[in-house]
């Protein structure tokens, strides 16, 4: 069953300790074939996701990978690469990384986990989940309180408003639920976990669990 290869973690840890564009030169060798290897298990996941999730036949393994580079012009952080590898399986690709729900992928020593949902959702579908909230919660809370659900994530997570948005009361029964400004599930793993061989299905299964909160939140658009 496939799985990722140790290495391509050692890499990512290694680059953590040295992250310089004179250490990265050194070993990029290393680094195409960690990278290779990130791209091939994801294109495998797709293939599982597929058999639940029809909207990401056809994707492209390469195109759902984030860059190793960092954007640096405005970050305060001036190392030149992340120190980890990540992916985003999402209708459009980067685009659309805040315009509908994805599944998401982080391997990074001390990090690593399996999340989806809503990331920083763009104001006016932000707007509109917090409306179809507000108007009613039922059905978002049959998702969250799932049994599945409950034994895959800890809930909703993401940054929120210290009080209630523009237009909403704060004294709404939902108030907690409205002020997310994402609306994330994360699954926690640890450092070893995607060596396993059963790491493809454990994935596969976690997404699948996320699924119905991803629709939940592209149906709001």
């Amino acid at each position: 069953m496939p799985h990722l290869d140790p290495n391509t973690f050692s890499f990512i840890a290694d680059l953590g300790q040295n992250n310089s564009r004179e250490w990265f030169e050194d070993n990029r060798a290393r680094y195409d074939t960690a990278r290779n290897d990130f791209i091939s298990f994801i294109g495998v996941l797709l293939m599982e996701i597929e058999t639940f999730d029809s909207r990401v036949a056809g994707m492209d393994p390469r195109r759902c990978i984030f860059r190793i580079y960092r954007d640096t012009r405005f970050s305060n952080l001036k190392t030149p690469f992340k120190t980890n590898f990540g992916a985003r399986i999402l209708l459009g690709g980067s685009k659309n990384l805040h315009q509908r729900t994805g599944y998401f992928m982080n391997i990074e020593p001390g990090n690593c986990r399996l999340s989806g949902g809503a990331f920083r959702p763009e104001p006016e579908w932000l707007h509109t989940i917090r409306q179809r909230i507000a108007t009613d919660s039922t059905n978002l809370k049959r998702i969250l309180d799932d049994r599945t659900f409950r034994k895959t994530f800890n809930g909703l997570e993401g940054e929120a408003v210290k009080t209630a948005p523009r237009g909403f009361s704060k004294d709404h029964p939902d108030i907690v639920l409205i002020r997310q400004k994402s609306l994330m599930a994360r699954h926690p793993l640890d450092d070893g976990a995607m060596f396993t061989p059963g790491f493809l299905k454990h994935a596969a299964r976690v997404y699948e669990a996320l699924l119905p909160l991803n629709e939940y939140l592209d149906n709001a658009h």
